[in-house]
């Protein structure tokens, strides 16, 4: 009876009482919320009523509410303030959780009523909204194999029971043949323009193995990247690199040409006896490219962009690797180094000297600035609002007429029980229901800089950049306006849900905007536009040759799993997936495929192109901006009623083009990354 998290405690918006909340609160907490979920399905599944949008729709849509709601807390807490008791609760919940959503996709009682309403409502009747939860609803159901008889339902369970396996497999085969890798260095002179941090580090981690006279560089991208940037070896860039290329590839027991193999085979039989031509096509159907071709076409656009580029600065870059030093081979273990000291020629810039220029207070301030002058949001910090850790603050966010919007978590600096990394969350979706409009709790999680004794918190321009990139997920969910939650804030498709963030970001490259945070924070002077007009130069060093490597990645997850290629070898397929973006010589004893974790372990298959997407997105957006400025009010209200208020309640695209409109074109990120002829 006293457990917070399974009654009202009389907090401020009903958030989170996390002065109250204990662990062992958890498991009984969760015991009982999904007790009480399956009672809510069991309600709608004997209903004895005929099947309707409102009693089998909308019910499971508010079904197991207290649950989703137990899970948010505990799961954010596992994340930014977690503890080996808390990680013990995950490993018992998480299989408990699991079973009950099996529970609930595999009910041909649900699906049964789910398809009667599918089938016997008149679409044109219902709003944007509820026709798009409805043919979610059933899509998602569909798209589990509902809709295949008892033999192919079994079939399905069989491939999706392998796929699991090998992928698994197939990880645990990258990290095994990355972890047998070490590179030892005797000798000090091998270090050779190497920073000292990465020197210290290398130095730390044979000592670590018990020899204190060795340095020790490793696969692993933080001792990697700095030797293949910094060290002057070439010989040992090349052993050090080709170990990379070869991770899982090779015949030991490592190998993963073979689980490729079998992967794309099952992805592709899953994908076939649930009626679609490609696995592609399966993923593809939920995703604001739509399909295949679609997203070829995207890939085969820019590739005639910014190949002229890419060509032009290798060529440069071969230059000046045989001017500089003599190279008359050029390798791919030479690209990063040469990059390198090209880019110290070029461009004369230490972003160490921003910092004193981008505390985080400031910087802080300075979004709140730009929500208010964009949206109308006031941000007031409210104490009377538990948080889980002393350095977490909360605020309430409130419009222009003084009505609550939203709860605003913010949480800085890095701490041992929080994970590495920045990200957007959520305590508590936003949604419509008997005349309330429940507003969200929403939260952001960064790992910046700490202050120390003797200076705040100073953030790097790229923690700068990050901290608008999450608000941009913050205001997506803060501004959310929708009647359902599944389809409220940042519940959209995943090549549409970094417009918001990556689009805010643009505001830390204008003059306007940093004249309003940059000062300096001991003499309190406005920072010298020219340091900004460094990075921004900078940043599109080489882009030619980082757009066409990142779209040659994508060709190969496509190749892969659109073109499917049959009776030829790992090597001949990723050899081919990659001839019309090659820029260094081939290489027969490395692979991209077999470390690919992306496309085979991960979630990225079929949509590895939606890193390009989505800056296509948020260029063409921002241009809008630039073009009316960029603080315009009718162009910012367009973005917030069109994107940050809809959710995922109508297609994307229908949405953008609503804001926009016109469709996104790319011509705006090419001339932002500068891949257009001047």
């Amino acid at each position: 009876m006293n457990n917070p998290l399974l009654h009202k405690t009389q907090t401020l918006h009903d958030t989170p009482a996390f002065d109250l909340i204990k662990n062992e609160h958890f498991i009984p907490a969760f015991h009982e919320a999904i007790k009480a979920a399956k009672a809510d399905i069991k309600f709608i599944e004997n209903n004895e009523e005929a099947p309707t949008f409102e009693n089998t729709i909308e019910a499971l849509e508010f079904a197991g509410m207290q649950l989703d709601r137990i899970s948010s807390i505990f799961f954010n807490l596992n994340s930014a303030e977690t503890n080996e008791e808390i990680q013990k609760i995950a490993q018992e919940i998480s299989p408990l959780l699991t079973d009950f959503g099996n529970d609930i996709n595999l009910s041909e009682k649900l699906f049964g009523r789910i398809k009667i309403v599918f089938e016997n409502t008149n679409q044109k009747e219902l709003c944007e909204e509820k026709k798009t939860l409805l043919n979610q609803r059933y899509k998602s159901f569909v798209r589990n194999g509902a809709l295949l008889n008892e033999s192919d339902k079994e079939q399905l369970r069989t491939i999706d029971k392998e796929l699991a396996k090998t992928k698994l497999t197939f990880g645990e085969n990258v990290l095994a043949s990355s972890n047998a890798f070490e590179l030892w260095i005797d000798h000090e002179n091998d270090l050779d323009g190497l920073p000292k941090q990465a020197i210290a580090t290398a130095k730390m981690m044979a000592e670590q193995k018990g020899k204190k006279d060795q340095w020790l560089i490793t696969l692993d991208y933080p001792s990697y990247i700095p030797f293949m940037t910094y060290a002057n070896n070439r010989d040992l860039r090349k052993k050090l690199a080709l170990a990379f290329g070869q991770r899982a590839f090779g015949d030991n027991e490592f190998d993963n040409r073979k689980h490729i193999q079998k992967i794309v085979s099952l992805r592709h039989k899953r994908a076939e006896l649930l009626g679609y031509e490609s696995h592609a096509h399966f993923v593809l159907e939920e995703r604001m490219a739509e399909t295949p071709e679609n997203v070829m076409n995207f890939l085969d656009d820019l590739k005639s962009k910014s190949m002229p580029f890419a060509n032009k600065e290798f060529k440069e870059l071969q230059s000046f690797a045989e001017k500089t030093d003599g190279i008359k081979d050029f390798q791919s273990w030479d690209g990063a180094y040469y990059t390198e000291k090209l880019k110290q020629e070029k461009f004369d810039f230490d972003e160490e000297a921003l910092k004193p220029f981008l505390p985080l207070e400031q910087c802080e301030k300075g979004m709140f600035y730009l929500a208010e002058t964009l949206f109308d949001l006031k941000f007031e910090l409210q104490e009377n609002i538990t948080t889980y850790h002393q350095d977490v603050n909360a605020y309430e966010v409130f419009n222009k007429d003084g009505e609550f919007v939203s709860v605003f978590y913010t949480d800085y600096f890095p701490r041992p029980g929080k994970r590495q990394g920045a990200w957007m969350t959520s305590y508590k979706n936003q949604w419509k229901k008997n005349g309330e409009n429940s507003r969200p709790h929403v939260s952001i999680v960064c790992n910046f800089t700490p202050p120390t004794g003797e200076t705040p918190s100073l953030l790097t321009f790229n923690e700068f950049t990050t901290l608008f990139h999450e608000f941009g997920h913050a205001l997506h969910g803060m501004l959310a306006n929708t009647e359902y939650p599944s389809l409220s804030g940042t519940n959209v498709f995943w090549d549409f849900v970094e417009l918001p963030s990556q689009m805010l970001e643009n505001w830390c490259y204008e003059k306007e905007m940093l004249d309003k945070i940059a000062f300096h924070y001991q003499t309190k002077e406005p920072i010298p536009f020219d340091l900004v007009e460094k990075i921004k130069e900078s940043a599109t060093f080489m882009e030619g040759m980082k757009t066409v490597r990142q779209l040659s990645f994508g060709f190969l997850d496509m190749t892969w799993h659109f073109l499917k290629p049959e009776n030829k070898t790992v090597e001949e397929i990723e050899k081919e997936a990659f001839s019309s973006t090659q820029l260094y010589p081939y290489n027969s004893k490395t692979l991209m495929s077999t470390a690919f974790s992306h496309i085979f372990q991960g979630g990225y298959s079929s949509g590895y192109y939606s890193y390009k997407w989505a800056e296509v997105l948020d260029a063409d957006a921002f241009e809008f901006f630039k073009e009316k400025g960029i603080f315009n009010k009718d162009v910012s209200q367009l973005f917030k009623e069109n994107i940050l208020e809809k959710g995922g309640t109508e297609p994307p695209m229908t949405l953008y083009k609503r804001f926009r409109g016109q469709e996104p074109s790319s011509v705006a990120l090419l001339k932002r990354a500068g891949l257009q002829e001047k």
